[in-house]
């Protein structure tokens, strides 16, 4: 999916093609490719190629961009980029945290890179948050490349555990006030597909969650076209596991879509704009660059397009019933 190409600053496609030199004017660019359908690619010029590799699990590469600064690329997604990944760990994290009355332990599914592991240790109620991914490769990865992150990791009430987060939740009694599911995407061949099934959430991870406990994941693109591929039957499978649901999505320029989580709970997901400033101001250490209450109330508001084909969704996720986004991981 992710290539590297070689242009002389015209579309000619993928490749270092020596026999032409490029015309006057032009400029030989180095570029990443990323292929988000069949019929549509997204690219942007590259400064250099900082690092690749693969793991058990799925190839990496940290890539220094142009527009969006470094990213992080796993099994040829744009995972995160450093100009504007604050809009997705910022709405992954804090609506759930603000939304609970008093949040001390989180358990994060995945979340390798430490960002969303970072913005939860802003919170001044927290005493501790596990982490587990299951990719020990990534995750040393982004200790020593991704420096913004670098406090996180040395936070003392942050545990990583490297580990399967359905056996690490199964075969732990801990239980915890908020669950986040920061999960790379659905793909087939991907490892992760099976933490987005209504197996998984009704039987390992709900049993896990406190009273008034909260769960919220990332949950693909959520555009006026793309918000079919996974957004809506997530949605619709969380509808059957817990009582209060609610979808939410904000643009995020790097990955060339509007993008979806979704919060869940038995308890009730209804602060006002001023009553999540309120607990902003009270709660978190620093202001957050793009969330407040009326961004996230905003967020929350979706389309009347997407509303109506997220009421109308039927499909349940399941292992034997996926959907996937467009893609391939490394074992498909």
């Amino acid at each position: 999916m992710g290539e590297i190409a070689y242009t002389n600053g015209i579309t000619n496609g993928v490749g270092n093609d020596k026999s032409h030199s490029p015309p006057n004017g032009y400029r030989k660019s180095c570029w990443y490719e990323e292929e988000i359908e069949e019929n549509l690619r997204w690219c942007f010029a590259l400064n250099s190629i900082l690092h690749t590799g693969a793991s058990q699990y799925q190839d990496i590469a940290l890539l220094d961009t142009k527009p969006f600064g470094k990213a992080l690329v796993l099994d040829g997604k744009l995972q995160s980029a450093e100009t504007d990944e604050f809009i997705y760990h910022e709405c992954l994290v804090h609506p759930a945290l603000l939304h609970h009355p008093l949040p001390k332990n989180v358990f994060i599914m995945g979340g390798g890179e430490g960002s969303t592991a970072r913005e939860l240790l802003r919170h001044k109620t927290i005493d501790k948050v596990v982490m587990c991914d299951i990719d020990e490769e990534v995750v040393e990865f982004c200790k020593s490349y991704l420096v913004v992150n670098k406090e996180a990791f040395h936070d003392s009430r942050l545990e990583v555990v490297i580990n399967d987060a359905r056996a690490e939740l199964e075969g732990k009694e801990e239980k915890y006030d908020v669950i986040i599911g920061d999960l790379a995407d659905p793909i087939e061949g991907g490892p992760c597909y099976k933490l987005y099934t209504k197996d998984f959430y009704e039987l390992s991870l709900k049993p896990k969650l406190k009273k008034g406990g909260i769960f919220v994941t990332q949950a693909g693109p959520a555009g006026i076209f793309s918000h079919t591929e996974v957004f809506s039957c997530i949605y619709n499978t969380l509808r059957q596991v817990f009582k209060y649901v609610v979808p939410y999505s904000a643009h995020i320029p790097s990955y060339a879509d509007i993008w979806g989580w979704v919060m869940a709970s038995d308890s009730p997901l209804d602060l006002s704009a001023e009553e999540l400033d309120m607990r902003m101001k009270l709660r978190i250490n620093e202001e957050n660059r793009y969330l407040d209450g009326k961004t996230f109330l905003s967020s929350s508001t979706l389309s009347k397009a997407v509303r109506n084909s997220l009421n109308n969704e039927t499909h349940v996720y399941t292992e034997g019933a996926a959907r996937f986004i467009y893609g391939h991981g490394k074992n498909a």
